[in-house]
Protein backbone atom coordinates (compact mmCIF):
# COMPACT_ATOMS: atom_id res chain seq x y z
CA UNK A 1 0.00 0.00 0.00
CA UNK A 2 2.64 2.27 0.99
CA UNK A 3 5.04 1.93 -2.20
CA UNK A 4 1.62 2.20 -4.32
CA UNK A 5 1.18 5.54 -3.11
CA UNK A 6 4.34 6.58 -3.97
CA UNK A 7 4.16 5.45 -7.47
CA UNK A 8 0.61 7.24 -7.55
CA UNK A 9 2.01 10.46 -6.34
CA UNK A 10 5.30 10.10 -8.49
CA UNK A 11 3.26 9.68 -11.96
CA UNK A 12 0.58 12.35 -10.67
CA UNK A 13 3.42 14.46 -10.12
CA UNK A 14 4.85 13.85 -14.09
CA UNK A 15 1.76 14.35 -15.26
CA UNK A 16 0.46 17.84 -13.77
CA UNK A 17 3.63 19.31 -14.30
CA UNK A 18 3.69 18.35 -17.96
CA UNK A 19 0.20 19.55 -18.10
CA UNK A 20 1.47 22.65 -17.19
CA UNK A 21 0.49 23.06 -13.57
CA UNK A 22 2.46 24.72 -11.15
CA UNK A 23 4.49 22.19 -8.86
CA UNK A 24 4.66 24.78 -5.91
CA UNK A 25 1.12 23.93 -5.42
CA UNK A 26 0.74 20.35 -6.15
CA UNK A 27 4.48 19.11 -4.85
CA UNK A 28 3.36 19.41 -1.41
CA UNK A 29 -0.40 17.87 -2.46
CA UNK A 30 1.16 14.90 -3.69
CA UNK A 31 4.02 14.71 -1.11
CA UNK A 32 1.26 13.77 1.45
CA UNK A 33 -0.39 11.34 -1.16
CA UNK A 34 2.85 9.38 -0.65
CA UNK A 35 3.09 9.50 2.78
CA UNK A 36 -0.64 7.48 2.55
CA UNK A 37 -0.17 4.16 4.15
CA UNK A 38 3.38 4.79 5.40
CA UNK A 39 2.37 5.53 9.37
CA UNK A 40 3.34 9.07 9.53
CA UNK A 41 0.55 11.77 9.58
CA UNK A 42 -0.19 14.16 6.71
CA UNK A 43 -0.04 17.00 8.41
CA UNK A 44 3.11 16.22 10.03
CA UNK A 45 4.75 15.05 6.66
CA UNK A 46 3.78 18.61 5.26
CA UNK A 47 4.83 20.71 8.11
CA UNK A 48 7.70 19.09 9.91
CA UNK A 49 9.26 17.51 6.71
CA UNK A 50 8.00 18.65 3.56
CA UNK A 51 8.27 22.68 4.46
CA UNK A 52 11.32 22.12 6.29
CA UNK A 53 13.55 20.49 3.62
CA UNK A 54 12.02 23.64 1.50
CA UNK A 55 13.54 26.01 4.04
CA UNK A 56 16.75 24.28 4.06
CA UNK A 57 17.25 24.69 0.44
CA UNK A 58 16.53 28.03 -0.19
CA UNK A 59 18.40 29.24 2.65
CA UNK A 60 21.35 27.80 0.98
CA UNK A 61 20.79 28.61 -2.64
CA UNK A 62 18.25 31.50 -2.88
CA UNK A 63 21.35 33.97 -3.13
CA UNK A 64 22.94 32.56 -6.03
CA UNK A 65 19.22 32.48 -7.75
CA UNK A 66 18.40 36.22 -6.86
CA UNK A 67 22.05 37.13 -7.96
CA UNK A 68 21.90 35.55 -11.15
CA UNK A 69 18.75 36.29 -12.24
CA UNK A 70 19.05 40.13 -11.15
CA UNK A 71 22.67 39.54 -13.36
CA UNK A 72 21.67 37.71 -16.34
CA UNK A 73 18.07 40.40 -16.61
CA UNK A 74 20.90 43.29 -16.74
CA UNK A 75 23.13 41.74 -19.21
CA UNK A 76 19.85 40.98 -21.02
CA UNK A 77 18.44 44.90 -21.27
CA UNK A 78 22.05 45.99 -21.10
CA UNK A 79 22.48 45.13 -24.74
CA UNK A 80 25.48 42.66 -23.30
CA UNK A 81 24.43 39.34 -23.65
CA UNK A 82 23.30 39.48 -27.29
CA UNK A 83 26.28 41.96 -28.24
CA UNK A 84 27.93 38.79 -27.31
CA UNK A 85 26.08 35.76 -29.22
CA UNK A 86 26.31 38.01 -32.20
CA UNK A 87 29.90 38.64 -32.24
CA UNK A 88 30.12 34.51 -32.83
CA UNK A 89 27.80 34.03 -34.98
CA UNK A 90 29.12 36.51 -36.91
CA UNK A 91 32.81 35.39 -36.52
CA UNK A 92 31.83 31.53 -37.80
CA UNK A 93 29.07 32.61 -40.04
CA UNK A 94 25.87 30.79 -41.61
CA UNK A 95 28.39 27.72 -42.90
CA UNK A 96 29.01 26.95 -39.12
CA UNK A 97 25.39 27.99 -37.86
CA UNK A 98 25.40 24.85 -35.26
CA UNK A 99 28.73 25.50 -34.04
CA UNK A 100 27.52 29.14 -33.82
CA UNK A 101 24.62 28.47 -31.82
CA UNK A 102 26.39 25.49 -29.47
CA UNK A 103 29.44 27.82 -28.83
CA UNK A 104 27.17 31.19 -28.03
CA UNK A 105 25.07 29.39 -25.76
CA UNK A 106 27.92 27.84 -23.83
CA UNK A 107 29.91 31.31 -23.58
CA UNK A 108 26.94 33.31 -22.06
CA UNK A 109 26.00 29.95 -19.54
CA UNK A 110 29.61 29.91 -18.42
CA UNK A 111 29.81 33.46 -18.22
CA UNK A 112 27.08 33.22 -15.59
CA UNK A 113 23.63 33.80 -16.89
CA UNK A 114 20.67 32.30 -15.94
CA UNK A 115 20.05 29.30 -18.59
CA UNK A 116 16.06 30.88 -19.34
CA UNK A 117 17.86 34.15 -19.72
CA UNK A 118 20.27 32.40 -22.23
CA UNK A 119 17.15 30.39 -24.28
CA UNK A 120 15.62 33.83 -24.61
CA UNK A 121 18.61 35.20 -25.73
CA UNK A 122 19.93 32.88 -28.16
CA UNK A 123 16.94 31.82 -29.78
CA UNK A 124 16.67 35.12 -32.22
CA UNK A 125 19.88 34.14 -33.43
CA UNK A 126 19.57 30.57 -34.19
CA UNK A 127 16.12 31.46 -35.98
CA UNK A 128 17.70 34.20 -38.38
CA UNK A 129 20.71 31.69 -38.68
CA UNK A 130 19.04 28.29 -39.71
CA UNK A 131 16.62 30.09 -41.63
CA UNK A 132 19.35 31.75 -43.34
CA UNK A 133 21.76 28.39 -43.95
CA UNK A 134 18.11 26.51 -44.51
CA UNK A 135 18.68 24.41 -41.85
CA UNK A 136 15.19 22.97 -40.55
CA UNK A 137 13.42 25.15 -37.63
CA UNK A 138 12.38 21.82 -36.13
CA UNK A 139 16.35 21.22 -34.49
CA UNK A 140 16.20 24.48 -32.90
CA UNK A 141 15.04 23.45 -29.52
CA UNK A 142 17.85 20.27 -29.60
CA UNK A 143 20.42 22.68 -30.22
CA UNK A 144 19.77 25.34 -28.11
CA UNK A 145 19.61 22.71 -25.61
CA UNK A 146 22.81 21.10 -25.80
CA UNK A 147 23.93 24.19 -26.04
CA UNK A 148 22.97 25.77 -23.03
CA UNK A 149 21.87 22.70 -20.52
CA UNK A 150 25.15 20.47 -20.93
CA UNK A 151 28.60 21.14 -21.19
CA UNK A 152 28.35 24.51 -19.60
CA UNK A 153 25.66 24.22 -17.05
CA UNK A 154 27.08 20.44 -15.85
CA UNK A 155 30.36 19.42 -16.90
CA UNK A 156 32.97 22.25 -17.44
CA UNK A 157 34.83 22.99 -14.06
CA UNK A 158 34.05 26.42 -12.42
CA UNK A 159 30.83 27.07 -13.96
CA UNK A 160 28.46 29.36 -11.65
CA UNK A 161 25.58 27.29 -12.60
CA UNK A 162 23.37 26.08 -9.76
CA UNK A 163 23.77 22.05 -10.43
CA UNK A 164 27.50 22.42 -10.21
CA UNK A 165 26.65 24.48 -6.75
CA UNK A 166 24.71 21.86 -5.43
CA UNK A 167 26.74 19.22 -4.71
CA UNK A 168 29.36 21.81 -2.96
CA UNK A 169 27.23 21.82 -0.14
CA UNK A 170 26.85 17.84 0.44
CA UNK A 171 30.80 17.13 -0.19
CA UNK A 172 32.44 20.52 1.29
CA UNK A 173 34.41 20.54 -2.90
CA UNK A 174 34.59 24.01 -5.08
CA UNK A 175 33.07 24.25 -8.27
CA UNK A 176 36.10 23.58 -9.80
CA UNK A 177 36.05 20.23 -8.18
CA UNK A 178 37.26 17.31 -10.68
CA UNK A 179 38.60 19.31 -13.69
CA UNK A 180 39.69 16.74 -16.31
CA UNK A 181 36.68 14.40 -15.66
CA UNK A 182 34.42 17.99 -16.15
CA UNK A 183 36.07 18.83 -19.57
CA UNK A 184 36.09 15.11 -20.78
CA UNK A 185 32.53 15.30 -19.77
CA UNK A 186 31.82 18.61 -21.63
CA UNK A 187 33.60 17.41 -25.06
CA UNK A 188 30.94 14.45 -24.78
CA UNK A 189 28.04 16.66 -24.47
CA UNK A 190 29.64 19.28 -27.04
CA UNK A 191 30.70 16.48 -29.95
CA UNK A 192 27.32 14.32 -29.05
CA UNK A 193 24.99 17.57 -30.06
CA UNK A 194 26.84 19.37 -32.72
CA UNK A 195 27.06 15.56 -34.54
CA UNK A 196 24.05 14.44 -34.65
CA UNK A 197 22.31 17.76 -35.63
CA UNK A 198 25.03 18.51 -37.99
CA UNK A 199 23.77 14.90 -39.32
CA UNK A 200 20.13 15.18 -39.28
CA UNK A 201 20.38 18.73 -41.12
CA UNK A 202 22.13 16.50 -43.80
CA UNK A 203 19.79 13.75 -44.11
CA UNK A 204 16.77 16.35 -44.08
CA UNK A 205 18.35 18.43 -47.09
CA UNK A 206 18.28 15.55 -49.21
CA UNK A 207 15.25 14.53 -48.40
CA UNK A 208 14.31 18.79 -49.67
CA UNK A 209 13.24 19.95 -46.27
CA UNK A 210 14.97 23.38 -44.81
CA UNK A 211 13.78 25.83 -42.32
CA UNK A 212 9.95 25.73 -43.14
CA UNK A 213 7.36 28.10 -43.52
CA UNK A 214 6.93 29.32 -39.71
CA UNK A 215 4.47 31.96 -38.21
CA UNK A 216 4.80 31.93 -34.42
CA UNK A 217 7.69 33.46 -32.46
CA UNK A 218 9.55 34.27 -35.51
CA UNK A 219 12.23 36.42 -34.88
CA UNK A 220 13.31 39.87 -36.99
CA UNK A 221 17.25 40.75 -37.24
CA UNK A 222 18.26 42.88 -33.91
CA UNK A 223 18.98 46.36 -35.60
CA UNK A 224 19.48 48.07 -32.65
CA UNK A 225 23.80 49.23 -31.92
CA UNK A 226 24.92 46.99 -29.48
CA UNK A 227 27.95 47.29 -27.01
CA UNK A 228 30.83 46.33 -28.88
CA UNK A 229 31.48 42.59 -27.59
CA UNK A 230 34.57 42.86 -26.24
CA UNK A 231 33.14 45.02 -23.35
CA UNK A 232 30.15 43.09 -22.88
CA UNK A 233 32.13 40.09 -22.41
CA UNK A 234 34.02 41.95 -19.51
CA UNK A 235 31.23 41.04 -16.97
CA UNK A 236 30.65 37.37 -17.84
CA UNK A 237 34.69 36.88 -16.90
CA UNK A 238 34.25 39.05 -14.09
CA UNK A 239 32.10 36.43 -12.64
CA UNK A 240 34.57 33.76 -13.81
CA UNK A 241 37.55 35.10 -12.56
CA UNK A 242 36.05 36.26 -8.97
CA UNK A 243 34.73 33.11 -8.42
CA UNK A 244 38.10 31.00 -9.07
CA UNK A 245 39.93 33.64 -7.44
CA UNK A 246 37.42 33.70 -3.91
CA UNK A 247 36.94 29.67 -3.87
CA UNK A 248 40.42 28.82 -5.07
CA UNK A 249 40.25 25.54 -6.17
CA UNK A 250 43.93 24.84 -6.57
CA UNK A 251 44.98 26.10 -3.10
CA UNK A 252 46.95 29.17 -4.63
CA UNK A 253 48.69 31.21 -1.59
CA UNK A 254 48.11 34.40 -3.65
CA UNK A 255 44.32 33.59 -3.97
CA UNK A 256 41.55 33.88 -1.16
CA UNK A 257 41.26 32.07 1.68
CA UNK A 258 38.24 31.46 3.99
CA UNK A 259 38.54 31.94 7.61
CA UNK A 260 37.63 28.27 8.79
CA UNK A 261 36.48 29.35 11.89
CA UNK A 262 34.27 32.10 10.80
CA UNK A 263 31.11 30.44 11.54
CA UNK A 264 32.72 29.62 15.12
CA UNK A 265 30.97 33.08 16.96
CA UNK A 266 27.25 32.06 15.88
CA UNK A 267 27.22 28.58 17.50
CA UNK A 268 26.32 29.85 20.83
CA UNK A 269 22.89 31.35 18.92
CA UNK A 270 21.49 27.98 17.99
CA UNK A 271 20.80 28.64 14.78
CA UNK A 272 18.19 25.96 13.27
CA UNK A 273 19.77 25.72 10.06
CA UNK A 274 23.55 26.79 10.18
CA UNK A 275 26.45 24.85 8.41
CA UNK A 276 28.33 22.45 9.99
CA UNK A 277 31.42 23.73 8.89
CA UNK A 278 32.67 26.47 6.37
CA UNK A 279 34.38 24.00 3.88
CA UNK A 280 30.20 23.36 3.12
CA UNK A 281 29.21 27.08 2.24
CA UNK A 282 32.61 28.74 1.12
CA UNK A 283 31.66 27.51 -2.54
CA UNK A 284 28.53 29.23 -2.16
CA UNK A 285 30.14 32.65 -0.55
CA UNK A 286 32.33 32.62 -3.60
CA UNK A 287 29.67 32.70 -6.17
CA UNK A 288 27.58 35.47 -4.48
CA UNK A 289 30.53 38.18 -4.47
CA UNK A 290 31.31 36.93 -7.74
CA UNK A 291 27.63 37.50 -9.40
CA UNK A 292 27.69 41.05 -7.33
CA UNK A 293 30.61 42.25 -8.58
CA UNK A 294 29.52 40.90 -12.08
CA UNK A 295 26.39 42.40 -11.40
CA UNK A 296 28.24 46.04 -10.72
CA UNK A 297 30.04 45.50 -13.97
CA UNK A 298 27.20 44.87 -16.06
CA UNK A 299 25.72 47.99 -14.34
CA UNK A 300 27.76 50.27 -16.03
CA UNK A 301 28.70 49.48 -19.02
CA UNK A 302 25.65 48.97 -19.76
CA UNK A 303 23.90 51.93 -18.26
CA UNK A 304 22.93 54.15 -21.17
CA UNK A 305 21.09 51.30 -22.07
CA UNK A 306 19.59 50.57 -19.45
CA UNK A 307 18.34 54.16 -18.70
CA UNK A 308 16.38 54.29 -22.18
CA UNK A 309 14.07 51.56 -20.73
CA UNK A 310 13.32 52.57 -17.62
CA UNK A 311 16.48 52.70 -15.96
CA UNK A 312 18.20 50.15 -13.80
CA UNK A 313 15.44 49.35 -11.37
CA UNK A 314 13.54 47.57 -14.63
CA UNK A 315 15.87 44.61 -14.79
CA UNK A 316 16.54 44.50 -10.78
CA UNK A 317 12.92 44.31 -10.15
CA UNK A 318 11.98 41.51 -12.89
CA UNK A 319 15.42 39.97 -11.93
CA UNK A 320 14.61 39.67 -8.24
CA UNK A 321 11.11 38.59 -8.71
CA UNK A 322 11.60 35.87 -11.47
CA UNK A 323 14.08 34.34 -8.81
CA UNK A 324 11.54 33.81 -6.25
CA UNK A 325 9.80 31.62 -8.49
CA UNK A 326 12.68 29.66 -9.74
CA UNK A 327 13.65 28.71 -6.44
CA UNK A 328 10.31 27.83 -5.39
CA UNK A 329 10.21 25.69 -8.12
CA UNK A 330 13.52 23.38 -7.57
CA UNK A 331 13.04 23.35 -3.69
CA UNK A 332 9.26 21.88 -4.25
CA UNK A 333 11.03 19.48 -6.15
CA UNK A 334 13.83 18.43 -3.74
CA UNK A 335 11.08 18.90 -1.07
CA UNK A 336 8.48 16.45 -2.46
CA UNK A 337 11.98 14.11 -3.16
CA UNK A 338 12.73 14.48 0.46
CA UNK A 339 9.47 12.88 1.43
CA UNK A 340 9.95 10.48 -0.69
CA UNK A 341 13.27 9.34 0.31
CA UNK A 342 11.86 9.63 4.16
CA UNK A 343 9.19 6.91 3.83
CA UNK A 344 9.29 3.44 4.62
CA UNK A 345 8.12 2.13 1.59
CA UNK A 346 10.93 3.70 -0.65
CA UNK A 347 13.56 2.07 1.60
CA UNK A 348 13.83 -0.90 -0.15
CA UNK A 349 14.30 0.74 -3.36
CA UNK A 350 16.98 3.74 -1.64
CA UNK A 351 18.58 -0.09 -0.87
CA UNK A 352 18.41 -1.14 -3.99
CA UNK A 353 20.13 1.77 -5.27
CA UNK A 354 22.87 1.93 -3.12
CA UNK A 355 23.43 -1.34 -3.55
CA UNK A 356 24.79 -1.01 -7.15
CA UNK A 357 28.61 -0.56 -7.72
CA UNK A 358 31.06 -1.09 -10.64
CA UNK A 359 33.66 -2.63 -7.89
CA UNK A 360 34.19 -1.28 -4.94
CA UNK A 361 32.93 2.39 -5.94
CA UNK A 362 29.96 4.03 -5.46
CA UNK A 363 30.08 6.18 -8.58
CA UNK A 364 27.50 3.46 -10.49
CA UNK A 365 25.30 4.02 -7.84
CA UNK A 366 25.32 7.65 -7.83
CA UNK A 367 24.79 7.68 -12.20
CA UNK A 368 21.65 5.44 -11.90
CA UNK A 369 20.31 7.14 -8.50
CA UNK A 370 20.46 10.53 -9.90
CA UNK A 371 18.78 9.68 -13.42
CA UNK A 372 16.51 8.22 -11.59
CA UNK A 373 15.75 11.33 -9.84
CA UNK A 374 16.14 13.71 -12.82
CA UNK A 375 13.55 12.15 -14.38
CA UNK A 376 11.31 11.95 -11.73
CA UNK A 377 11.66 15.50 -11.11
CA UNK A 378 11.83 16.93 -14.53
CA UNK A 379 15.26 18.94 -13.84
CA UNK A 380 18.32 18.72 -13.41
CA UNK A 381 18.75 20.82 -10.64
CA UNK A 382 15.62 19.32 -8.62
CA UNK A 383 16.90 15.64 -9.28
CA UNK A 384 20.62 15.88 -7.98
CA UNK A 385 19.43 17.61 -4.94
CA UNK A 386 16.93 14.99 -4.45
CA UNK A 387 19.85 12.14 -5.25
CA UNK A 388 22.15 14.09 -2.55
CA UNK A 389 20.01 14.26 -0.22
CA UNK A 390 18.74 10.55 -0.02
CA UNK A 391 21.94 9.29 -0.83
CA UNK A 392 24.67 11.73 -1.25
CA UNK A 393 25.88 10.87 2.89
CA UNK A 394 26.22 7.61 2.04
CA UNK A 395 28.09 7.86 -1.36
CA UNK A 396 31.16 10.37 0.29
CA UNK A 397 31.16 8.37 3.51
CA UNK A 398 31.64 4.81 0.94
CA UNK A 399 33.92 7.05 -1.15
CA UNK A 400 36.43 7.84 1.95
CA UNK A 401 36.44 4.59 2.77
CA UNK A 402 38.06 3.02 -0.87
CA UNK A 403 40.23 6.32 -0.98
CA UNK A 404 37.97 8.25 -4.07
CA UNK A 405 38.15 12.16 -3.68
CA UNK A 406 35.21 13.93 -3.28
CA UNK A 407 35.90 15.52 -6.25
CA UNK A 408 34.88 12.67 -8.00
CA UNK A 409 31.73 12.21 -6.85
CA UNK A 410 30.80 15.71 -6.91
CA UNK A 411 31.82 16.07 -10.98
CA UNK A 412 30.39 12.39 -11.50
CA UNK A 413 26.85 13.37 -9.76
CA UNK A 414 27.19 16.49 -12.14
CA UNK A 415 27.55 14.81 -15.37
CA UNK A 416 24.71 12.27 -14.23
CA UNK A 417 22.50 15.21 -13.80
CA UNK A 418 22.31 16.49 -17.71
CA UNK A 419 21.18 12.97 -18.59
CA UNK A 420 17.26 12.49 -18.59
CA UNK A 421 16.57 15.99 -17.76
CA UNK A 422 14.56 16.15 -21.11
CA UNK A 423 12.16 13.72 -20.20
CA UNK A 424 8.68 15.34 -22.53
CA UNK A 425 7.40 16.85 -18.99
CA UNK A 426 10.44 18.71 -17.79
CA UNK A 427 9.34 22.41 -17.30
CA UNK A 428 12.91 23.70 -19.09
CA UNK A 429 12.57 21.82 -21.89
CA UNK A 430 8.41 22.67 -22.28
CA UNK A 431 9.71 26.48 -21.98
CA UNK A 432 12.28 25.55 -24.64
CA UNK A 433 10.02 24.57 -27.05
CA UNK A 434 7.24 26.91 -26.35
CA UNK A 435 9.67 29.78 -26.90
CA UNK A 436 10.95 28.35 -30.08
CA UNK A 437 7.11 28.55 -31.20
CA UNK A 438 7.49 24.66 -31.67
CA UNK A 439 5.46 22.09 -30.27
CA UNK A 440 6.45 18.53 -29.01
CA UNK A 441 5.56 16.51 -32.33
CA UNK A 442 7.28 19.00 -34.36
CA UNK A 443 10.68 18.76 -32.51
CA UNK A 444 10.77 16.04 -29.67
CA UNK A 445 12.54 13.19 -32.05
CA UNK A 446 16.03 14.49 -32.01
CA UNK A 447 15.75 15.93 -28.65
CA UNK A 448 14.82 12.11 -27.52
CA UNK A 449 17.97 10.97 -29.62
CA UNK A 450 20.36 12.88 -27.89
CA UNK A 451 18.78 12.22 -24.47
CA UNK A 452 20.22 8.49 -25.12
CA UNK A 453 23.33 10.05 -26.02
CA UNK A 454 24.04 12.55 -23.14
CA UNK A 455 22.57 9.99 -20.71
CA UNK A 456 25.79 7.98 -21.33
CA UNK A 457 28.04 10.59 -20.54
CA UNK A 458 27.82 10.00 -16.83
CA UNK A 459 29.10 6.10 -17.25
CA UNK A 460 31.88 7.56 -19.48
CA UNK A 461 32.78 9.75 -16.57
CA UNK A 462 32.62 6.64 -14.22
CA UNK A 463 34.32 4.27 -16.81
CA UNK A 464 36.92 6.88 -17.88
CA UNK A 465 38.04 7.50 -13.69
CA UNK A 466 38.37 3.82 -13.45
CA UNK A 467 40.19 3.11 -15.84
CA UNK A 468 42.69 5.72 -16.00
CA UNK A 469 42.10 8.03 -12.74
CA UNK A 470 41.62 10.98 -14.11
CA UNK A 471 40.46 13.89 -11.58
Amino acid sequence: MDFAAILVSLALLMIFAYKGYSIILFAPLFAMTASIGSGYEIMPVFSEIYMTKIAEYVKIYFPVFLLGAVFAKIMEEGGMASSVAAAIVRSLGKERAVLSVLLGCGVLTYGGLSVFVVAFVMYPFAAILFREADIPKRLIPATLWMGIFTYAMVALPGTPQIQNIIPTTFFGTSTWAGPMLGLIGGVLYFCFGWAWITYRHRRLALKGEGYGTHSLNEPKPVKDELPHWSVSAIPLAAVILVNIYMSNPFHWNWAYHWDSKSLAALRPLNLTLLSSSVDRIQAIWSLNIALGIGIVCAALIGRKRIAKNGGLIFPVNIGAVSSVSAILNTASGYAFGAVIASLAGFQTVKNALFELRIGNSPLLSEVVTTNIMVAFAGSSSGGITIALGMLGKEWLNWANAVGIQPEVVHRIACLASGGLDTVPHGGALVTLIAVCGLTHKESYYDVFILTLMKVTVGFLGVLIYTTTGLI
